[in-house]
């Protein structure tokens, strides 16, 4: 740098037009980076708002609809119908979702390929109807006081009009 250069301030002058380009290359940099930030934010906020309309959307959902969207199996009870005549006598009206259906699969209850659905979830239910029968058997049975009550009466002929019970 000349001696005309440093009288004149032109060396002062460049200094100072290097540092305000750095410092508005900083300012800039910080704009652009706030602008990120907010974008960021927005998008966030954004995803938020989708996951919680999703979730009101499936909380408007009926349970099957819940439990298929939740990737769970699902099965229910929709109606039963009693034999006025009988009430030991009637049926009930299923509803199950395919996850459920693919847990029975995957359990053993489909016995041939390309089986009814209705027929594999009947073999379930119907194994289920039984397994409380048996528990309340074993219950029952597992009570002195029933277990006798349950015993079959023994009737031996004494002849003479006379018979022996035990």
């Amino acid at each position: 740098m000349s001696l005309f250069d440093i009288l004149t301030g032109k060396a002062r002058r460049e200094e100072e037009a290097r540092l305000a380009a750095i410092a508005e290359a900083e300012a800039q940099a910080e704009k652009e980076r706030k602008a990120e930030e907010r974008k960021a934010k927005k998008e966030a906020k954004k995803a938020e708002e989708a996951k919680k309309a999703a979730e009101e959307k499936t909380k408007k959902l009926d349970p099957k609809a819940q439990a298929t969207a939740a990737g769970e199996p699902y099965v229910s009870v929709l109606s039963m119908e009693l034999d006025p005549e009988n009430p030991g006598n009637g049926a009930f009206e299923l509803d199950w979702n395919d996850k459920f259906l693919a847990q029975l699969v995957r359990a053993g209850y489909q016995r041939k390929p390309n089986e009814e659905e209705s027929v594999i979830v009947d073999r379930w239910f119907q194994d289920v109807c039984r397994n409380i029968i048996m528990e309340n058997f074993e219950q029952e049975m597992a009570d002195p006081e029933k277990r006798a009550a349950n015993q079959p009466i023994q009737r031996r002929d004494l002849g003479g009009g006379k018979a022996e019970f035990s």
